[in-house]
């Protein structure tokens, strides 16, 4: 597991903000105040320069306190692509830190800051993600206050002190590993990864919809066997195809979100899920994140089965979490905890049993030896995993309280569909 990530920012005791002076400009007062939060200092000098900020009588000022805003904004959201941070993650963290409605603004300005560029200097894996927000640019920064108060109910003072506590959040992002080019720097064909087919891929995840909604667990299993399948076949495919012991192929990386609650057992789940097949997975507890790093259609299948059985898991342990005790109370938290933490354990003995199968059936077929090959490749990886982040800590996870959640946990596990050919006993 992965070690930490740490909130960056300057949180040194010093002498409170009194405010915005008389002849400070839109730009100091937005820089005086986000400062004034970043350092914690909580008073009136951040209450007066929302309230100057918000000051609508004079039309130039108004302005003027507008684009300072939404400049602003965007400096910092260029910022935290510098960083490392990407566009889903970055608008997940500030709802994680301040809310939903912060969020909104911050998606709103990561659309706006890929409108700044050229379509054809962005990365269409980043595009993908900014519209998959949803928001919508505003023009303005007056139009940005504007709809807050529309949309949302809030005084104009109100709207401005959102902004500006994102501001302050956007400040303290911790550095990240950079997954891709960020807008404006991208090249077809010289940031590119290597290929990964959409056609197939797009099958896979029509499969396992229809496995993660059917009410019948035979199908479901059908339905997650012939995915798993595709992805495995796939990647043996490219891992045979794109040897080449003189240039072997970079190992990639994606960020996945694990939430809360027991979001350690979800973290363990995914850390199976990687290594089973091939990957690895850096669990940042802190920041809700891990980091799976491996080649690009070995990491695809990681994202899918990992989402495809977290769905599962959640239904599996309603299910059994609306069994009531003889006193006639339902599932504790201990029952759930206990639930997942086993969920995730037994699904990585069946993983490591079916990947084992799954490559053995192949070396049968066409007769090559895939043990060196993937002995290469996970090499490959290791390195980049070292090279990437040093030195990692690990810690225990907290073993189960429940031992009916345990059991219960294990049998969905057993029953869960992993793309196995037949269902181990």
């Amino acid at each position: 597991m992965g070690r930490k990530g740490r909130r960056g920012g300057d949180a040194r005791a010093g002498a409170e903000w009194s405010g915005p002076g008389p002849t400070d400009t839109p730009v100091e007062v937005v820089t005086g105040a986000v400062d004034a939060l970043v350092r914690g200092q909580e008073g009136g000098g951040v209450d007066l320069a929302s309230a100057r900020l918000a000051d609508a009588e004079d039309p130039a000022w108004a302005g003027a306190a507008g684009r300072a805003l939404l400049d602003t904004l965007l400096f910092a959201i260029a910022d935290a692509w510098a960083r490392g941070w990407q566009p889903t993650e970055t608008v997940r963290h500030v709802s994680r830190e301040s809310g939903p409605l912060a969020a909104t603004v911050c998606a709103e300005a990561v659309t706006a800051d890929l409108e700044r560029h050229s379509a054809a200097t962005v990365d269409p894996r980043w595009t993908e993600q900014v519209r998959a927000l949803g928001a919508t640019a505003p023009a303005s920064g007056d139009q940005h206050l504007a709809r807050l108060g529309s949309e949302h109910g809030l005084l104009r003072f109100e709207a401005v002190e959102v902004v500006l506590r994102l501001l302050a959040l956007l400040r303290v992002l911790p550095p990240m590993r950079r997954l891709g080019p960020p807008p404006g720097t991208f090249r077809p064909g010289v940031n590119s990864s290597a290929p990964v087919d959409r056609g197939r891929l797009q099958r896979v995840r029509a499969l396992l919809a229809k496995a993660e909604s059917t009410e019948f667990p035979q199908e479901a299993e059908a339905l997650t066997a012939r995915a798993q399948e595709m992805m495995a076949r796939h990647s043996i495919d490219l891992a045979l195809v794109e040897r080449d012991p003189e240039e072997p192929e970079a190992a990639s990386a994606r960020r996945l979100p694990v939430d809360s609650p027991y979001d350690e057992h979800r973290a363990v789940l995914l850390n199976e899920v990687a290594e089973a097949n091939h990957c690895r997975a850096v669990w940042h507890r802190d920041l809700g994140l891990s980091t799976v790093m491996g080649f690009p259609g070995d990491v695809e299948a990681v994202d899918l089965l990992y989402t495809s059985l977290l769905v599962q898991a959640e239904s599996a342990m309603r299910v059994s979490g609306a069994k009531r005790d003889r006193s006639g109370r339902g599932a504790r938290r201990d029952f759930r905890a206990s639930f997942m933490s086993a969920f995730a354990v037994r699904v990585g003995e069946r993983l490591t049993e079916s990947a084992r199968a799954t490559e053995e059936a192949v070396t049968a077929e066409t007769g090559t030896d895939l043990v060196p090959v993937f002995a290469a490749r996970e090499k490959a990886v290791e390195a980049a995993v070292d090279e990437a982040f040093g030195a990692l800590t690990s810690s225990r996870v907290r073993g189960p309280s429940s031992a009916e959640g345990w059991y219960e946990g294990r049998a969905a596990a057993d029953a869960a569909s992993l793309g196995t050919r037949a269902r181990l006993a």
